[in-house]
């Protein structure tokens, strides 16, 4: 378990922080409870539950939102939830990110459902602060559960916590005594949570710094235009060739990925689904702040769709660049993924991606298969290596539906026109992008001419 204090000092930039103090007295009329705050604050050293700071990480000022377990088992009263709302609120008038660290095992059951009820007030000033377009990053701590964990605790933009944490709505001390059984082992931890896409990751107390400035320097930062040298323009290439090449061993969009700094990359939907298909990835492309979208060469499903598109709402409340890799054989083909919303999730994506209004680049590096490329293609500025091609369905496909039999794919490849040139010819997209020795350097320089 890690304490408040030692949070802070591995967090927070020396002699650039301080407690914004705020004054909420409730009358209690309890005098056992009177004396239980008493002892709380004698043993903890601290006045509350929930201590708010003004601070400083990696130059960027912050509003920290941080729990002390010492006190009362950081259990939520009406005085700490009264914290944590001036928190939101002093955060959104001077529209600065707000860092979470909470630590809690609920509601403070002495106060009942007045507290419990404070937890509505908390849900509505995050609100408003996410509507600043300033991040919110949260770090978990053990524990975090019940109420803190259903309001505050799972706010945050991007999501980490500590190694072993344990993490969930219901205690399993409450489910316990409930069920008369303990809770199974191995699902209310920071590293099951992070494995199905509820968190982004795991990150442990020396890492903390360095995980929260990637993300700030990407979303509170400034770009650095650092010179690039456009790659020439790419030659005509036989459509039925391109499609071979791309099925072959092939660089994907996993190499660009590799070429970001000030890499922060997420994990899942935050519902419980973790891409497989996709990977989502805040960082600098040379030197511009990105947010990159990327297709794993894998099979997409309708969760990694949503994935996507939390990409897309993020990038676009903080006002960050999108750039779109697309390389798939095509969405999955599935009893789950059409219950899933397959098609819907398509649209939706389409939809949202058409819709920004921050700059957006996508670059077709491979295979461009059907309804699951198609999604993330229509960016503002849309490129495509030489080899790249986009098809409705696999051309043994179109072959089947046209011939009946796959035999005629080549043939139906060339016909439908889906190499690059023919794109660029279509309009499709803006640029054909020739390929060096370093596929991955390419797209980079690319994107980074585009944006």
């Amino acid at each position: 378990m890690t304490s408040l204090p030692e949070t802070l000092d591995a967090l927070l930039d020396p002699g650039n922080s301080e407690v914004v103090a705020f004054d909420s007295q409730f009358p209690w009329d309890d005098d056992d409870y009177f004396q239980t705050l008493s002892r709380a604050r004698g043993r903890s050293g601290v006045d509350e539950s929930v201590l708010v700071l003004r601070a400083r990480i990696a130059g960027h000022p912050v509003v920290v939102i941080g729990g002390e377990f010492a006190f009362l088992a950081g259990s939520i009263g009406q005085a700490a939830a009264d914290r944590v709302v001036m928190g939101y609120l002093h955060a959104t008038a001077e529209r600065l990110p707000v860092i979470t660290l909470p630590t809690s095992g609920g509601t403070r059951m002495q106060e009942g459902t007045a507290a419990f009820f404070r937890m509505t007030d908390i849900a509505r000033v995050a609100g408003e602060h996410r509507a600043t377009g300033a991040v919110r990053i949260g770090w978990l701590r053990n524990p975090t559960t019940g109420g803190v964990m259903a309001t505050w605790g799972s706010y945050a933009d991007v999501t980490a916590a500590e190694p072993g944490a344990l993490l969930g709505f219901l205690g399993p001390r409450v489910y316990e005594a409930l069920h008369e059984r303990p809770f199974p082992e191995g699902v209310q931890t920071s590293e099951n949570l992070a494995r199905v896409g509820v968190i982004d990751d795991v990150v442990a107390l020396p890492d903390l710094y360095a995980w929260v400035r990637g993300i700030l320097d990407v979303t509170n930062g400034r770009d650095e235009h650092l010179p690039v040298q456009p790659p020439g323009d790419g030659g005509v290439v036989d459509a039925w060739e391109a499609v071979e090449r791309t099925r072959g061993p092939r660089p994907g969009p996993d190499t660009v990925l590799d070429l970001l700094t000030s890499r922060t990359e997420l994990h899942g939907t935050g519902a419980g689904e973790n891409g497989r298909g996709i990977r989502v990835c805040l960082g600098r492309l040379r030197g511009r702040r990105v947010v990159v979208i990327a297709q794993t060469r894998q099979g997409v499903t309708p969760g990694d769709l949503r994935f996507a598109r939390r990409g897309l709402h993020l990038a676009q409340r903080w006002g960050v660049p999108v750039v779109t890799l697309i390389d798939t054989p095509g969405g999955e083909l599935s009893v789950a993924a059409e219950e899933g919303a397959m098609a819907g999730e398509i649209a939706r994506t389409l939809q949202d991606l058409t819709a920004l209004t921050v700059p957006s680049v996508s670059c077709i590096m491979g295979q461009g298969c059907g309804g699951a490329a198609l999604a993330l293609i229509p960016a503002k500025t849309r490129l495509c290596l030489e080899n790249g091609w986009v098809s409705p369905l696999p051309p043994e496909g179109a072959s089947v539906i046209s011939h009946r039999t796959p035999d005629r794919a080549a043939e139906m490849a060339r016909q439908q026109g889906v190499g690059a040139t023919s794109l660029l010819a279509a309009g499709v997209i803006d640029g054909v992008l020739a390929e060096g020795p370093d596929l991955a350097e390419t797209v980079a320089d690319a994107v980074a001419a585009a944006l």
